[in-house]
């Protein structure tokens, strides 16, 4: 168990490995780890660190739905997440065999793996001719003890959402977005019971603890839009992940908090501080935040605004929003595509961190020698930027936005 190794002073290699990979000292990340300010996912000397003090990181999400379900396609999206920079990847289908897909989606891939539980409880439960409401809280607890036994790194759990909070969000313009915390929402009141995720809290973290897997508190009631953010509801789920995330420490489990989806730009700094405050400091994992509802298409560039002011502000990972978000299931290119941006909004943040300069000036230095070969490697979209210059570069050695009155060029010859 990693915090618990780390509170014993045990170094371990996956800490070594990530000390290795973010060059910092691996006591630091050990104590960090110790104390759940960050967490290691994966083994040995490919193992992750996401957390305090280290580089920002990003997940891409993938997976089938009901209008479109096949696997060849899910694979082909986290072949084009890995090589567009991901972190790691989350397989959210909810539809086609969530099981045999996930577990497919953890052999093939190279870097850590995430899954929704809930959403294998609601096709478990159709298989058998049952829906929401006719499933038992044991059909719940059941997925998540399936899908720790594929072997994945990280599991969101819907835990947070109580049936006071299911009350507070019926008062909102979009009620509840997020698909898990709608099915929970839903068996809640049709049973007239508590969320089988909040209740049995604590043998979900024996799992967790025997696999040594992370669980991320999933924002269930996250807002869906800006007229929703910062309610009461979206307020009690962080206050009730704060007291989950101190159950988790105390017993020795790795654990991150998810929010918090939809935000305006000024509202943000302040709800990654107050989450930071209440959940013990555990790594933030943003989804967005979308500062418009408006960017239909082009939501990539709208969570990667929210992106980088929560990431700056202190949050360590970032979910990529794809430019089909609110619109169709993403393909491939959608999620390349988004990926680049979390990442430009990642580097970004960590610019200003004061983390991550060095590669920025390599460029500069690069765009003065008219070093394009230089220029394409340090790219964070390499195969991109060649494909203008091949396309449209022009013939002088410069671009063509200027051509023979290149500042570059003018400026060697004036400044040397």
């Amino acid at each position: 168990m990693q915090i618990l190794d780390a509170r014993k002073g045990i170094v371990t290699p996956e800490v070594k490995a990530v000390a290795k990979a973010e060059g910092v000292p691996a006591d630091f990340v050990r104590r960090k780890v110790a104390a759940g300010r960050i967490v290691v996912m994966g083994k040995g000397g490919h193992a992750l660190g996401i957390g305090e003090g280290l580089r920002t990181k990003v997940n891409a999400n993938i997976g089938m739905s009901p209008d479109r379900a096949k696997p060849s396609e899910e694979l082909a999206k986290l072949r084009a997440a890995v090589k567009a920079g991901a972190d790691t990847v989350m397989d959210l289908s909810i539809a086609g065999d969530v099981d045999a897909a996930l577990a497919e989606l953890v052999r093939r891939s190279p870097i850590p793996v995430g899954s929704v539980p809930a959403y294998s409880a609601v096709l478990a439960g159709k298989e058998k001719g049952r829906g929401i409401a006719e499933l038992e809280a044991e059909d719940f607890i059941g997925a998540v003890e399936r899908q720790m036994k594929l072997g994945v790194d990280f599991l969101t759990i819907h835990a947070a959402i109580t049936r006071r909070g299911v009350e507070l969000a019926r008062r909102r313009t979009l009620k509840i977005v997020s698909r898990g915390g709608c099915f929970l929402g839903a068996w809640m009141v049709r049973n007239r019971k508590e969320n089988p995720y909040f209740t049995e809290f604590g043998y979900l973290l024996e799992m967790a603890k025997e696999k040594d897997a992370v669980i991320s508190l999933g924002d269930a009631l996250r807002p869906g839009c800006l007229a929703d953010a910062g309610d009461r509801a979206q307020t009690l789920e962080l206050v009730v992940q704060g007291k989950l995330v101190k159950e988790a420490l105390r017993q020795g489990v790795q654990v991150i908090c998810e929010g918090p989806g939809h935000m305006p730009l000024g509202k943000i700094g302040a709800n990654v501080r107050m989450q930071k405050r209440l959940c013990s400091g555990v790594p933030y994992y943003v989804l967005g935040p979308l500062v418009t509802d408006i960017a239909v298409g082009y939501d990539h560039i709208a969570a990667a605004i929210g992106g980088t002011v929560a990431a700056a502000e202190g949050a360590d990972f970032l979910c990529v929003v794809t430019p089909s978000e609110h619109v169709a299931l993403p393909d491939a290119e959608d999620v390349r595509e988004g990926v680049i941006a979390a990442r430009i909004a990642a580097h970004a943040a960590d610019i200003a961190k004061r983390m991550d300069g060095k590669r920025d000036l390599e460029m500069s230095k690069a765009r003065w020698a008219l070093d394009w070969r230089k220029q394409f490697a340090l790219a964070l979209d390499a195969g991109k930027a060649r494909e203008y210059r091949r396309k449209r570069g022009g013939g002088s050695g410069a671009c063509s936005m200027c051509g023979k009155y290149c500042a570059y060029k003018i400026g060697k010859g004036a400044l040397g």
